[in-house]
């Protein structure tokens, strides 16, 4: 009987950190699409290309990194496009190669867009997590993935 209760006790503790991120991501969500008009979505994937080599990655290289398909990435990316926040570089032999670049419009939306999230974040109370190892658990996981 310990067993099971120790299984609903796993399985109520890792609902309950995936209830955590859902919160965590809309109240960013809201805030970022609220003051800069964008979506949570489109945050990580710019700020995720500002991390790459020149500000350029192709398309399946952020859809690993953030964890979207490849092409949730590409409907992600098309309005950023319009907007000026990212153009496509295309390669001559291979559309598949083609290359998201990050603008300088898009520079500032993503250090406006910093900012907000750094504001959400320190309403938050994370150093909690850090008291109980928060990011020993995190690293075991991640190696077990």
């Amino acid at each position: 009987m310990s067993k099971l209760n120790d299984i609903k006790a796993r399985k109520s503790l890792a609902f309950e950190l995936l209830d955590a991120a859902a919160y965590l991501e809309r109240r960013l969500d809201r805030s970022l699409s609220a003051i800069r008009g964008i979506s949570f979505s489109e945050y990580r994937l710019l700020r995720e290309l500002a991390q790459q080599p020149e500000a350029r990655a192709m398309r399946v290289e952020l859809a690993q990194a953030t964890g979207l398909t490849p092409s949730a990435v590409t409907r992600a990316l098309k309005p950023l496009e319009k907007l000026g926040y990212v153009e496509t570089l295309k390669s001559d032999r291979d559309a598949r190669r083609s290359l998201a670049c990050l603008t300088e419009g898009g520079r500032e939306l993503l250090s406006d867009a910093e900012g907000v999230a750094q504001d959400v974040l320190v309403s938050l109370p994370l150093e909690s997590l850090a008291a109980v190892g928060f990011d020993d658990f995190l690293r075991q996981v991640g190696e077990r993935v």
